[in-house]
């Protein structure tokens, strides 16, 4: 007798053992803290070192070079998304300077199978605090906050990323 195999798509798999772990974690860390704006600072920390290390990965994979406006910046930002969450935000809502937009998507892989408790959780906070991090890897100092949320009713989730400022390249203190 031979063992049927059957193919799994690799991608809907890592989605969702991406969102089951998440998960889990922001429960735990609900449980054991009891404030769930200390869950939030912790989950924008955690995303912010991820992204501190995912832009290495992400420049290597693409081999792109220095973003010079934020038009670009934007459409690297898609670019990450679709490679590392396989989902693809719109990018909108540019401000009249060029220095703030939105990115909009209609589902996010974070949030499937989430029953959202009422007490001011920004369940998806990981997301703001990533961009944030691989951002400030490249010089560019910026502020990302949810303007809207599925997991709260609204029919979309809109995240609002706004460039702060060109930040200098510094020696690290000790190693001149």
């Amino acid at each position: 007798m031979s063992r049927q195999t059957s193919r799994l798509d690799a991608k809907k798999v890592n989605s969702e053992l991406l969102t089951l772990t998440y998960g889990a974690l922001v429960s735990q860390m609900l449980k054991e803290m009891d404030n769930p704006d200390d869950v939030n600072k912790q989950l924008e920390r955690i995303g912010y070192n991820m992204g501190v290390r995912l832009i290495e990965d992400f420049l290597a994979r693409t081999g792109s070079n220095r973003c010079m406006e934020m038009r670009e910046t934007a459409d690297k930002i898609q670019q990450a998304f679709r490679l590392y969450l396989n989902m693809q935000p719109t990018v909108t809502s540019w401000s009249s300077s060029g220095d703030e937009f939105s990115l909009v998507w209609d589902q996010c892989p974070l949030s499937e199978w989430v029953e959202m408790p009422n007490n001011g959780l920004k369940y998806c906070a990981l997301i703001p605090g990533a961009i944030r991090g691989a951002l400030q890897m490249v010089q560019l100092d910026v502020q990302c906050w949810f303007i809207q949320d599925q997991l709260k009713g609204d029919a979309v989730t809109e995240l609002r990323v706004k460039y702060i400022k060109r930040l200098e390249d510094a020696v690290p203190a000790g190693e001149d």
